[in-house]
């Protein structure tokens, strides 16, 4: 049926690469005039093409000549020109698009034709590789072309200082790996001044070896976790302060709003106890946040109405089913209170600061691109996830390499025999041998078995990325046996030795299907590059992973009964086809579990955004007076809606509660009565109150001049967002962890989880809001005013992990005490914001 229908439509892929390839006869029009420029003419080039941008045209408009003057550039710097495909690749990267292109067929090269053409633009163009050590060969190769071209070219690595990263992202094109770009973007959204900031907004990445970086590290998010500089031993500080206090005379409590307040006297005792001269310093935010929650852990949640202690946890209460929402905390260090009040452990001493899936890292990009081996067998993924087509490239010369149907093996033992003996039988007549292993532990297993034979080899695991690359490459010269697990060396090319084309190339042995059929076609792809011969084959057992977990049982009992030996082969397209169609099932069970650790993120993307556009705002306004008031306002309506409902009579209002909360929040003691708000509407109460306020607030600017009272907005309003999001994300997590016993309950876990999720986020913004109000209008200003980081972060690497290692933690840029301030000042870090 499919093939009726290519015949009377024709082949998509087809259509688009002819499209393209009329374009590249124009360019191959265009080379005897390139070629004709002396080094400056070309060089000029650049500056000529950006002042056509200026002027109106499009870089669609320039494409062909921009592309002409990067293939005689890569041919005067590198000595390397350009084929006809490598620039119907670079055209399908420039749309917005995956290239699938054969091993061998020169990716690297081909990104330098979209990636130029488009920091004509000058708003930096990112290349993602999947280490450091590719990011930095490839920048300082390619790097020869832009350099001649007359542009700058920078490479970002975890190893840079602060200013060497601003250094690198101001470059027209920048290197770097996926994990370092993004660990940027989530540091850059913590920074306390916007000097401090790396990176510029995202506008188009060029992705090599895209399936590994969009696909298989997916599924792991990144996260900067940190030690948070709260302690757990002020939770219970705290809470033996507050079992102390009495009701009424130390402090007063308004279940309406769910808030309790410190009277005069028990400001003065809490100073007192904890050795303070004000607790509404701003360097005393944490103590009194502590003292809050401790205080609303013992005067508002009530035990078996609120929650439930189970096993040693706190356990919420539904307030409206009065269901048990297990794996739900509460935020904003009040569930740390209630296990303090409770005398349990105080879980979460560390934190997550910051997270972000790679997927959502990558969607923020206003053009995004990629370029792999292999991406059609994951293509609904890219069209889904990323809105990213795949166009295969036709490859520069025919495809010549053999691929032989798999053998499969009755017992592992067998199948590992049957693979030494045909490398001893290939190194006789001096054929290399690359082996692909799945785990490290086969490729030892596998070494061990060819040291018996006398037969010298390589050993690659993905641990040593600048050695292996260089061993890989060399893994087709004569006689080489090199035994590597999948993503060994991935990057590199294979170049054939002299004389290994007459003994049939190199030849590719699988040692095990791995359950995605693309990484299977990577370790073929490593054979037969630009029309070389080559052949591969898998070897199978009945005891590998893969087989076991789809039924190899019947299989087994079959070869059983037949009698067949551990090392009798079985050669069946049968079983060729089965396994493919169990690799199909995985892939799409894999597709799913990505899907839905997605959508459970976007929840978390939404919210980010919000948070981080508005922390940016801050960060880069001179002026954030009506944003701090702005925060003021919500609370006053809060607070007189919840004391003056509007389906009451007037009469019933409750103002002593207003005007008390009032002025324990945001004015002096005893400024507000509630003979003051007699007789006026809710509108009219809430205008009275924000007037008193606006007022305070000239009055408290004038006193410590404008300039200063700037900055302690920002110091309050980055350290209430800091420390509420912070514990946010965490409640966020303990949620998502929770979240699919509600399924038990009949009920959808991820609309719970929107919906909930939702509601926590109303709360937070709430708490900021109310934090933001209360020290603004209540703390004492200091002359050495100091942003204050609210915990220390370091980066997890996942990676790592995934290879089977501890994550390793980083720790993060500091800078130097001798190092510029980076508030811009000037002056030396240690004599500005370093005192």
């Amino acid at each position: 049926m499919l093939g009726l229908v290519k015949k009377i439509f024709g082949d998509s892929n087809e259509r688009e690469v002819k499209r393209l390839l009329k374009v590249v006869d124009y360019i191959n029009e265009l080379e005897p005039t390139f070629k004709a420029l002396s080094d400056e003419q070309l060089q000029g080039k650049t500056a000529e093409f950006r002042a056509r941008l200026e002027q109106g045209e499009d870089l669609d408009d320039l494409l062909p000549e921009a592309f002409a003057a990067v293939r005689e550039a890569s041919w005067r710097a590198l000595g390397k020109r350009h084929f006809d495909v490598q620039l119907v690749g670079g055209m399908v990267l420039h749309e917005g698009k995956i290239a699938e292109m054969k091993t061998g067929e020169g990716k690297t090269l081909v990104g330098t034709l979209p990636v130029y053409l488009n920091a004509l633009l000058g708003n930096g163009v990112h290349v993602v590789t999947v280490n450091d050590y590719l990011a930095a060969r490839d920048s300082a190769e390619m790097g020869k072309i832009y350099s001649f071209l007359g542009m700058t070219v920078g490479v970002n690595l975890h190893s840079l200082t602060h200013e060497q990263k601003q250094a690198a992202y101001a470059c027209d094109i920048t290197y770097g790996t996926n994990n370092e770009f993004g660990f940027d973007y989530l540091r850059d959204n913590m920074v306390l001044y916007k000097e401090q900031m790396v990176q510029r907004p995202l506008y188009f990445a060029v992705i090599d070896e895209v399936d590994s970086i969009l696909v298989d590290e997916a599924r792991t998010p990144l996260i900067i976790s940190g030690q948070a500089a709260k302690s757990t031993d002020l939770y219970y500080s705290a809470d033996r302060f507050v079992s102390r206090l009495k009701e009424e005379e130390d402090y007063t409590v308004d279940i309406k709003v769910r808030s309790v307040n410190l009277t005069e006297e028990g400001v003065a005792k809490a100073e007192k106890a904890f050795g303070i001269d004000n607790l509404f310093d701003h360097q005393n935010i944490t103590i009194n946040h502590h003292i809050t929650q401790a205080l609303k852990a013992h005067a508002i949640m009530k035990r078996d109405v609120d929650y439930v202690v189970q096993e040693e946890e706190v356990i919420i209460v539904d307030e409206f089913t009065g269901r048990l929402m297990v794996g739900r905390r509460y935020s904003d260090g009040l569930h740390q209170a209630i296990e303090a009040k409770e005398q349990l452990k105080v879980q979460n001493e560390s934190m997550t600061l910051a997270t972000i899936t790679l997927q959502n890292y990558f969607r923020m990009y206003r053009k995004l691109a990629g370029m792999t081996g292999t991406a059609k067998t994951e293509e609904e993924e890219f069209k889904k996830i990323y809105g990213l087509e795949v166009v295969t490239v036709p490859t520069n010369r025919p495809m010549i390499r053999h691929d032989m149907p798999d053998i499969v093996y009755k017992s592992e033992n067998g199948k590992f025999k049957a693979v030494v003996d045909v490398i001893v039988e290939r190194h006789k007549k001096n054929q290399p041998v690359l082996v692909g292993t799945v785990s490290i532990e086969n490729s030892e297993k596998l070494s061990e078995m060819l040291k018996r034979k006398g037969i010298q080899h390589k050993v690659l695991n993905a641990k040593y990325h600048a050695e292996e690359a260089e061993i890989v490459s060399r893994a087709g010269q004569p006689g080489a046996v090199t035994i590597a697990t999948n993503m060994a060396g991935r990057g590199t090319d294979i170049m054939l030795g002299d004389g290994v084309a007459e003994v049939g190339g190199l030849h590719i042995i699988g040692t095990e299907r791995h359950e995605s059929r693309r990484i299977d076609n990577q370790l073929r792809g490593r054979a037969g590059r630009q029309g070389d011969p080559g052949s591969t084959q898998f070897y199978l057992s009945m005891e590998d992973e893969l087989m076991r977990r789809f039924g190899s049982e019947n299989i087994m009992g079959m070869m059983d009964r037949i009698g067949f030996e551990e090392d009798q082969p079985i050669e069946s397209k049968l079983i060729t086809r089965a396994i493919e169609s169990a690799q199909k099932r995985v892939e799409g069970n894999n597709f799913d579990m990505r899907k839905v650790v997605l959508q459970y993120d976007d929840v978390m993307n939404q919210q980010r955004e919000i948070i981080y556009k508005q922390r940016r705002e801050v960060l880069s306004s001179e002026n954030i007076k009506d944003i701090t008031l702005g925060m003021v306002m919500p609370v006053v309506e809060r607070i007189v809606n919840a004391h003056c409902p509007e389906d009451t009579i007037p009469e019933e209002w409750d103002l002593e509660a207003v005007a008390e909360y009032a002025n324990s929040t945001f004015l002096k003691e005893d400024q507000l009565t509630k003979d003051e708000l007699w007789g006026k509407e809710r509108e009219e109460m809430i205008e009275y109150i924000q007037n008193l306020v606006n007022e305070l607030y000239e009055e408290r600017e004038a006193t410590i001049s404008p300039e200063m009272m700037r900055e302690f907005e920002k110091v309050v309003v980055l350290r209430a967002v800091d420390s509420k999001w912070m514990d946010h994300i965490d409640a966020m997590e303990q949620l998502r962890q929770g979240i699919h016993l509600r399924a038990y309950g009949g009920t959808d876990p991820l609309r719970e989880y929107q919906f909930e999720g939702f509601a926590m986020f109303q709360e937070m913004i709430e708490n900021i809001q109310e934090e933001v109000a209360k020290y603004i209008m209540k703390a004492t200003v200091e002359s050495n005013l100091e942003r204050q980081v609210v915990a220390e972060g370091q980066a997890v690497d996942h990676k790592l992990a995934a290879e089977g290692n501890r994550p390793t933690v980083r720790d993060e840029n500091k800078v130097g005490r001798n190092d510029p301030c980076p508030c811009g000042s000037g002056k030396k870090y240690k004599q500005c914001h370093g005192k």
